[in-house]
């Protein structure tokens, strides 16, 4: 019997009618899927019914896409180490980025098969006192979380809106074209995640140079889902729900603060995730064929110490 949370009924006419589910062969997709893994010894992962099933689902059912993003996700989960490693939320540089909330899931969905909304607020960190690796590894540490545990950001997919106010030279010098095509790798080519769409407000025009890096990076599909609202807050109104924003941003949610003080909760009450999670990854002396190394993954180089922001 597969051993899988069952979905909220909306939700599984979506995963049957958009993915492709055939709740009536999941555990023989699931077999399929397993019998792979099996035959991959160089990656050591979780191997639970609801891990993979959520890979195919990400994947609409087709078992080869499955396989590679599977692979790709272990893969850079060892070639990318200070973004998917040494993650105790208790530790204390990892827990002070916690704080911060820069990425936070907003709790409420505009329908019960609706999409996961995140936040994304690069200003709310100090450049100073961390780095931009110290952010996007506690993202990292949600976006797994959120892969064992979130049905409607697995079936319905997620949609980011990314406010830059606050954002200084200071934080786009942290950033660099290698890091950038890490950070796309991780949550678009290796993550079984459907992003619906992205919406920039507050953007300044220093923002630009890393925009169009990170567009460089983007595969068509989500290119044509980027929404750039500069500071028109009603624009952003029309397409966000306001029950789904926080009060500072005239919503219905609730204080930010509380949405990051039930999500630092959260993620310390999953600390054995986290810790069990640096097991896991891949051993490129076992991968059969041409071992992965930083180069034939990310080869690119470079700082915007050497680029142009006017």
């Amino acid at each position: 019997m597969v051993n899988i949370r069952p979905l909220d009924p909306s939700l599984q006419k979506k995963a049957i009618e958009e993915l492709g589910e055939d709740p009536d062969r999941i555990q023989k997709d699931l077999d399929a899927f397993r019998e792979w893994i099996k035959k991959s010894p160089h990656i050591k992962a979780r191997n639970d019914d609801q891990f993979l099933v959520n890979f195919l689902r990400g994947c609409k059912y087709s078992l080869e896409r499955a396989k590679q993003k599977f692979d790709l996700y272990h893969t850079l989960k060892t070639h990318i180490p200070e973004l998917t490693r040494n993650r105790d939320p208790l530790n204390e540089k990892v827990l002070g980025a916690i704080k911060k909330g820069v990425g936070i899931p907003l709790p409420n969905l505009e329908t019960p098969d609706g999409p996961r909304y995140f936040l994304i607020r690069p200003g709310a960190y100090d450049p100073d006192e961390h780095t931009i690796e110290d952010i996007i590894k506690v993202s990292t540490m949600i976006a797994d979380l959120m892969l064992s545990t979130d049905d409607n950001y697995i079936v319905a997919g997620q949609i980011g809106i990314l406010d830059f106010s606050g954002v200084n030279i200071s934080h786009f010098l942290q950033f660099n074209p290698t890091f950038i095509k890490k950070m796309t790798m991780l949550q678009q080519d290796a993550a079984p995640i459907r992003q619906k769409a992205s919406h920039f407000v507050n953007m300044p025009a220093i923002a630009l140079t890393v925009f169009n890096i990170f567009q460089s990076f983007a595969n068509e599909k989500n290119k044509q889902r980027i929404y750039v609202h500069g500071t028109d807050m009603d624009a952003l109104y029309k397409v966000v729900p306001r029950k789904l924003l926080p009060k500072e941003y005239g919503g219905e949610a609730g204080p930010i603060q509380d949405i990051i003080d039930n999500l630092e909760k959260t993620l310390v009450e999953n600390r054995n995730f986290f810790i069990e999670d640096e097991d896991y990854g891949v051993d490129e002396k076992k991968r059969v064929g041409k071992p992965k190394n930083s180069e034939s993954l990310f080869g690119v180089d470079g700082s915007f110490r050497q680029l142009s922001i006017d």
